[in-house]
């Protein structure tokens, strides 16, 4: 079913006390647990409290986040910056590789690192190994990012490899739907006003949240997000950003950043909390110029 909408503009104390505590404990447990939603038993992937609108629109989430710089010598893209949750309590997480788009580097995509790591999840901000990259360049780059931070990195041990996504922007963007027909069993692909010359992706049926710009004149969304949209072949969004540009997601945007969020949440955490934001189909007159989705999720 697809539906589709349009808008516009230590002390040590006496055991009887201890006995007490534990029981106290052992009641707030079990009330907890009587008082939980079903599935939060049943999904091992959930992370962090319940969500709301303000808790996916914030610039920061429940996690408080390390970073750690990786070499331009690392094989098979050109380096970058992997953002974590700081916590060892919570067993592993999800994972994001992001690129930039073309001729631009890392650092026009940094935001999201941070904002979407303190969500709950592993980010990987990569620069390529050339400006010129691209789309099927920068795919293998995202899937040679995914493999060192899974395989080689410091923090290896708080992926979970069977987890990833991968988001781009402009050709960047492109690249996650190569990514996506190379390794089909990745989670989430995230393409940011993406451009590609290929125009159909019916093979690729890896759940996608595609975002086209009003304004864009490089790759306009008649041209690129759109014909992607239309024929990808699996659970698929499609929010074009209203009055924006090409280049609207090179810098912080709460409209991108709630939207992947959710869209990361439930496809790589398998978190039906976050549906609730994603169906039925967002929109909005302010923010959301067009938007369409198979909402069969």
């Amino acid at each position: 079913m697809q539906s589709r909408t349009a808008t516009h503009p230590s002390h040590h104390r006496p055991r009887r006390r201890r006995a007490l505590a534990a029981a106290v404990a052992a009641a707030a447990v079990g009330l907890g647990a009587f008082a939980a939603p079903a599935h939060a038993a049943d999904n091992p992937y959930e992370r962090g409290p319940n969500p709301t609108e303000s808790s996916i629109e914030a610039t920061r989430g429940h996690y408080s986040v390390s970073e750690e710089s990786v070499s331009s010598l690392a094989p098979g893209f050109g380096g970058g910056t992997i953002y974590y949750p700081t916590t060892r309590t919570d067993g592993t997480f999800g994972a994001v590789a992001v690129v930039p788009g073309y001729t631009a580097s890392e650092s026009s995509i940094e935001w999201l690192g941070a904002r979407v790591a303190s969500q709950g999840f592993v980010v990987f901000t990569i620069d390529t190994t050339t400006r010129l990259d691209q789309p099927a360049q920068r795919g293998d780059q995202l899937l040679a990012a995914l493999d060192y931070l899974t395989e080689r990195s410091d923090v290896a041990d708080r992926v979970d490899p069977s987890r990833l996504a991968v988001m781009g922007h402009s050709m960047g963007g492109g690249g996650t739907l190569e990514a996506a027909k190379d390794r089909p069993s990745l989670k989430a692909i995230i393409p940011m006003t993406p451009w590609n010359l290929d125009k159909t992706w019916g093979d690729v049926e890896v759940p996608m949240l595609d975002f086209g710009a009003e304004y864009d004149s490089i790759a306009s969304p008649a041209s690129h997000a759109k014909p992607f949209y239309n024929t990808h072949g699996g659970e698929k969004m499609y929010i074009e950003l209203n009055s924006a540009g090409h280049f609207a997601p090179n810098s912080s945007n709460t409209t991108i950043a709630k939207y992947s969020i959710s869209w990361l949440k439930r496809w790589v955490d398998n978190d039906t909390r976050y549906t609730q934001f994603l169906c039925p189909t967002p929109t909005s007159w302010l923010y959301i110029e067009e938007s369409a989705s198979t909402c069969g999720f």
